[in-house]
């Protein structure tokens, strides 16, 4: 069975109300940035993560599968990918990310379906 990549895991403690704007997020090897917008649709869960100065303003989208877990307590979100996974990734398109299935499927590819230590 495939797994979605958009959808959170049972144990990540995502809840449908919660407003993820701002948490920092950690890859596996440290600090990658801050929560800039995310989506709770099911099905279509990702999170799009600023990453500042340490990669020079990109943001890029992380699908729900990547979350380990959300810490609401201190708005930390952890992340299974390094951060030299993450920097590699495609580039947030804030034009293409709800409607263009490559894109999705591109983003889908590069994360992979492997869960955690994919």
């Amino acid at each position: 069975m495939t797994e979605n990549v958009w959808n959170y895991a049972p144990t990540a403690g995502h809840t449908a109300d919660s407003d993820l704007a701002g948490y920092t997020v950690e890859a596996t090897d440290g600090h990658i940035g801050k929560v800039d917008k995310h989506s709770s649709d099911v099905g279509s869960q990702y999170i799009v993560v600023d990453t500042g100065a340490w990669i020079f303003g990109k943001q890029v989208l992380l699908p729900a599968v990547t979350i380990t877990l959300i810490d609401h307590e201190t708005r930390t979100i952890s992340v299974a990918r390094s951060k030299d996974q993450i920097k590699s990734a495609p580039e947030f398109d804030k034009d293409k990310h709800l409607g263009d299935p490559a894109y999705r499927d591109q983003i889908s590819g590069h994360y992979g379906t492997g869960g955690p230590g994919h």
